[in-house]
């Protein structure tokens, strides 16, 4: 008798995949065919190695039957389900869905029709998921177990009642969401996390919040780091990569890329650390490189606008090609993650596996990615300290040598600890034991 085969149910965390791919400007046929990378792609990849097939969990209101699709880079499937109808009623009603505020969710309404506005943004995360129908998909495809992206969210709470119901556990990764959106969530949250069969998480800050807030057992969560796919982090080495993006050679270069939420990701400080440096050594050759978009991309396009910058260079678009990014990695000297709040980000991992010292902020994740600080090939920073950033982006620009000996530390870091290998093999005992 064949082994039962192993397929995970991947579930996506936005109310609509339309809402994340319209922000770095990318169409779903795209996201099919050409995007890869970050942790969704790695957490397939990474399964995948271990004969681990996995169905992504997409939901859409812009399809009126579930759709079907195969993601060509990684050959994993694409399951798009129809929005409910309930939820495209609260779409047209409220445009940003998201907000903290009915005001920031549909402008300033009052009386009974705010009343009703505030009962539809607080009920809106559980309304985006399509209950019925993900139950018959999950069903249909066969799949083994749920893996939701975010605990901290509705959906999750969801796919806990589904799994109950097809006598299938749920696991949830932490992928930056520790907050909660609505007040259900706090009576909620609790019975889910029980059900639950386990939590993947590689924060210890995060591991630390869920034992204080839920008194979690220790023993149902996993520490286990998002993946890096390091064969696709190859390509020219410095010299080709600047003369083809017509950078100086001399140049000492910083960058940073990924998607541009102005202030969770820390451009702000980033912005006023480089001014404060570039105003107190004008004759240094520096470059600032910043590498995509998003949906604060007008509020950093404002900022280099209004304000005397030296030096920095904003490719404002989303970028899907690896070779790509990669030469845009491989021109510079030093990357640099200033971000307030992530889950355990892949950004600084390929700007490490590209042989790139890291200067970031202690922001959640960031503290496991350099475990043993400058021997793990990094700078950890108080998060929001414009002042320490310019410091220690100073030291590392003004000392080539040292730049260099922790890249080399930062490469091996990345090899030894965050391989698709490596996780995968932690991932598929973790959820299938």
């Amino acid at each position: 008798m064949e082994p039962k085969p192993k397929i995970v149910a991947l579930v996506e965390w936005s109310h609509l995949i339309e809402d994340f791919l319209d922000n770095i400007g990318i169409s779903f046929e795209d996201f099919a065919s050409k995007m890869t990378g970050g942790w969704l792609f790695g957490y397939i990849e990474a399964l995948k190695l271990y004969n681990v097939e996995t169905v992504l969990f997409c939901f859409s209101a812009r399809v009126k039957k579930p759709e079907r699709i195969t993601h060509v880079l990684t050959g994993a499937q694409i399951c798009i389900l129809p929005a409910p109808r309930m939820y495209r009623y609260v779409r047209r009603k409220l445009p940003n869905p998201y907000a903290a505020s009915v005001e920031e969710a549909a402008g300033n309404v009052g009386g009974l029709k705010r009343l009703w506005y505030n009962l539809l943004l607080k009920s809106a995360a559980y309304a985006s998921t399509p209950f019925f129908s993900l139950h018959k998909a999950i069903k249909t495809n066969r799949c083994s177990l749920i893996l939701c992206q975010d605990y901290e969210h509705a959906r999750f709470d969801v796919c806990v009642i589904l799994g109950k119901l097809l006598r299938i556990p749920v696991f949830a990764t932490f992928q930056g969401g520790n907050w909660q959106m609505s007040p259900w969530e706090r009576f909620i949250r609790p019975a889910t996390l029980k059900g639950c069969k386990g939590l993947i998480v590689a924060s210890e800050i995060e591991v630390e919040r869920l034992k204080k807030s839920y008194r979690f057992p220790a023993y149902k969560i996993a520490k286990i780091c998002n993946p890096l796919d390091l064969s696709m982090w190859q390509g020219p080495e410095q010299k080709i990569a600047r003369a083809e993006l017509q950078i100086d050679a001399d140049a000492r270069v910083v960058v940073w890329h990924g998607r541009v939420d102005y202030y969770r990701k820390g451009l702000d400080v980033l912005l006023d650390a480089w001014q404060q440096i570039t105003e107190e050594q004008p004759d240094h050759v520096y470059q600032l490189l910043l590498v995509g978009t998003g949906n604060n991309a007008t509020l950093l396009e404002q900022r280099l606008a209004t304000a005397k910058f030296r030096g920095v260079c904003w490719v404002n678009r989303y970028i899907n090609d690896r070779k790509q990014i990669y030469t845009y990695l491989k021109s510079a000297n030093i990357y640099v993650f200033p971000s307030r709040n992530e889950g355990f980000p892949v950004a600084p991992l390929e700007g490490m596996a590209c042989g790139l010292p890291l200067i970031a902020s202690d922001a959640p994740g960031m503290a496991d990615i350099l475990k043993r600080g400058e021997e793990s090939g990094g700078i950890l920073l108080p998060k929001g300290d414009v002042k320490a950033l310019a410091e220690a982006l100073q030291r590392l620009l003004q000392n080539p040598v040292l730049c260099a000996e922790m890249g080399e530390k930062a490469a091996i870091n990345v090899r030894q600890n965050f391989s698709l290998d490596a996780v995968g093999k932690q991932l598929t005992k973790f959820i299938f034991k």
